[in-house]
């Protein structure tokens, strides 16, 4: 599996052997397909593995695959996953969460115990928002609602960094002026760093979405998985819908991405607009 080389601009080549050993375990292990990504690959590691002692890729999978604490795997998930996020992305999500769904849920979910799912949650700006905007739908009533956000990624590096909450002033920036007075303190360094009282109401936990089965005692009624299927097999994704679908509550709502769709044909899911569905 050996013969990697170094270009001559220092760059770290991966050999067909080591290039199909990697992308089948995450292929396999968390369902993304990085096969057509060899460049990515190869940018992405290239200064990792020069800045800890590895002078070729085989050596250096040896280690992520023998680590027991997974620490390695995990440093390699958060190089190559793209762990993009910002506050107010895809705003129309936000807007049909808060006018159509929220009505709903506030007139059918009698217990008060809302189930709130952000999956592939990245950095944390989708969790937030979508507890801030539950929280201002309820108003004076939401002390009395359950209100918890669980959020999931497979990376540990933007769990913590979500969990801390601190972003930089540009982050925070499309934020309205009212949420970020609300639930933001500006830091002596000049980031804003959300308030415990937002930050009690998302509970960050790493999960890995190839699970054959969720673990959940309850079905959640709102499940947030946007831009993160995009890597997906068609068949893996048709099998991780099928997850979300029986992890729904009747009447719960999936959201995907705006560039993403599901194949119609093979889920028990209603299409209500683009992104947008149903289980009815």
């Amino acid at each position: 599996m050996g013969n990697e080389s170094t270009d001559g601009l220092g760059v770290i080549r991966i050999s067909d052997g080591d290039f199909v050993r990697l992308t089948e375990y995450l292929r396999n292990r968390f369902g993304i397909n990085l096969t057509k990504k060899r460049v990515l690959i190869e940018g992405r590691l290239n200064q990792y593995l020069v800045r800890n002692g590895y002078d070729n890729y085989t050596n250096y999978l040896d280690a992520v695959f023998a680590d027991p604490t997974g620490a390695e795997l995990s440093n390699i998930l958060n190089y190559l996953t793209t762990n993009y996020s910002f506050f107010m992305r895809e705003w129309e999500h936000f807007e049909f969460y808060r006018t159509r769904i929220l009505p709903e849920l506030k007139e059918t979910v009698k217990d008060h115990d809302l189930r709130l799912w952000s999956a592939g949650c990245s950095t944390g700006e989708e969790a937030y928002t979508l507890s801030m905007v539950t929280g201002d739908f309820f108003g004076a009533d939401a002390p009395s609602w359950d209100r918890t956000v669980l959020a999931t990624d497979i990376s540990r590096k933007v769990l913590n960094f979500a969990t801390a909450g601190a972003y930089s002033a540009e982050a925070v920036e499309p934020l309205p002026k009212g949420w970020k007075l609300a639930h933001f303190t500006k830091l002596p360094d000049g980031r804003y760093q959300a308030k415990e009282s937002l930050r009690k109401e998302v509970l960050f936990r790493p999960f890995n979405l190839m699970e054959k089965s969720f673990p959940f005692k309850k079905k959640f009624h709102v499940i947030f998985c946007r831009n993160v299927m995009i890597y997906f097999e068609p068949q893996t994704k048709i099998e991780l819908v099928g997850r979300f679908y029986d992890a729904l509550a009747p009447g719960g709502y999936l959201i995907v991405g705006q560039s993403e769709s599901l194949d119609r044909s093979a889920t028990r899911l209603s299409y209500v607009m683009p992104s947008i569905y149903h289980k009815v």
